[in-house]
């Protein structure tokens, strides 16, 4: 090959590269840009169907769980004979009106999701008698809520004295009562779910684990400062033995132990623990721009938010300090604290933005719809 010819052909390779490689640039952003459009339009979606059915619903999300999730299905198969889902119950714990709420919005997604456990709430007992004559629309709103509760999502009314103790954070001084899942003994076994949640997908499949008195997911977002158990989520097996172990530390214990403290004192190192992935996931994780501590590996790339919320069985709302979601938010609160776009090979993304604030979003229109919040609200007006 002559000189002249082999520039020629030199000359010629490097404009194709030219003009191939803005082309390579062009499709490689249009093909990021369809894929977050894509997951916008899948959470837009996901919104319109809350907004017609109430609820949030991952399945519709087009992902799959992880294939390490253990089904229902494949621990019925391991278990001898068939299922009595009457033996296993979801509970929840009641201090106050704006709890109760919370709790009853919760049954309302169980028993949207074909959960097949009971469903139990221990309320204080001045809230309503069970016993009193005399229909639902002679009661206060407590008591209409429970009795809707009752006869709209099967939910079995439990009265109860309130737990509480003298403690400086005045808010979590009645988290006690949840602990009263320990003395469900007519239950084979309880989940004590706390009810500034949502449950996305029934989590049916816990109560057929192996035997054991408490089971608890790690608290990953305490991790490594503090390694202790999450009490958000608690697979119990009530009895005598077990209530009274944890009455008698919660007596002993100190004004700073709160249940958390109590559970973690007496079975961190002896729990069952269950995977935060799909069985807790905070809010804050959005938020958050480290991801490895929830993910389990340093690699930015692994978080993929839309992928991550279809796995999420659990969602717990904690954003501190942006207040619980059935409070006010001061549009200052949202505006500093809502997850930052972030720019994704050139291209701004602001899933995380979208979805947080879908979270809450969806959380006051079910409250609306369940509790009948807004007209109460219209009311006060008047």
């Amino acid at each position: 090959m002559s000189s002249s010819h082999y520039l020629d052909v030199l000359c010629t390779r490097r404009m194709r590269l030219r003009v191939i490689a803005p082309l390579l640039f062009v499709f490689a952003m249009l093909f990021v840009y369809v894929r977050q459009n894509d997951a916008m339009r899948r959470m837009q979606a996901l919104w319109r169907q809350q907004s017609a059915t109430g609820s949030l619903n991952a399945t519709t999300m087009g992902h799959h769980p992880p294939p390490d999730v253990v089904s229902v299905d494949d621990l019925v198969e391991q278990h001898h004979g068939p299922v009595d889902w009457s033996r296993f119950a979801y509970t929840q714990y009641v201090t106050n009106s704006a709890y109760l709420c919370n709790s009853v919005m919760l049954f309302e997604l169980l028993h949207r999701l074909d959960s097949r456990p009971d469903r139990v709430i221990m309320y204080p007992q001045h809230m309503f008698d069970p016993d009193a004559p005399g229909d639902a629309s002679d009661k206060g709103n407590d008591a209409r809520l429970l009795i809707k509760a009752r006869d709209e999502y099967k939910v079995r009314l439990v009265p109860i004295q309130v737990q509480s103790r003298s403690m400086d954070d005045a808010t979590w001084a009645e988290s006690f009562t949840k602990l009263l899942a320990f003395n469900q003994s007519q239950y084979d076994r309880v989940l004590s779910l706390d009810s500034d949640s949502v449950v996305l997908q029934h989590m049916d499949e816990l109560f057929l684990l192996p035997d054991c008195p408490v089971a608890m997911p790690r608290a990953y977002w305490l991790y490594p400062d503090k390694e202790i158990l999450s009490s958000q989520i608690m697979l119990v097996k009530p009895s005598a033995k077990e209530f009274a172990r944890v009455m008698a530390r919660a007596e002993a214990g100190t004004r700073g132990d709160y249940d958390m403290e109590i559970v973690n004192y007496l079975y961190r190192d002896s729990a069952l623990v269950l995977p935060h992935r799909p069985y807790d996931l905070l809010t804050s994780e959005f938020r958050s721009e480290n991801h490895s501590w929830y993910l389990g590996t340093d690699d930015p790339a692994a978080w993929d938010p839309v992928a991550v919320f279809n796995e999420a069985k659990f969602l717990h709302f904690s954003d501190w300090p942006v207040p619980k979601p059935w409070l006010p938010m001061p549009e200052s609160t949202r505006d500093n604290m809502q997850p930052k776009c972030r720019t994704v090979n050139g291209v701004e993304s602001c899933v995380e933005r979208d979805m947080w604030l879908g979270f809450y979003s969806d959380f006051t229109a079910r409250r609306n719809r369940v509790c009948n919040t807004a007209s109460k609200k219209r009311k006060l007006r008047r």
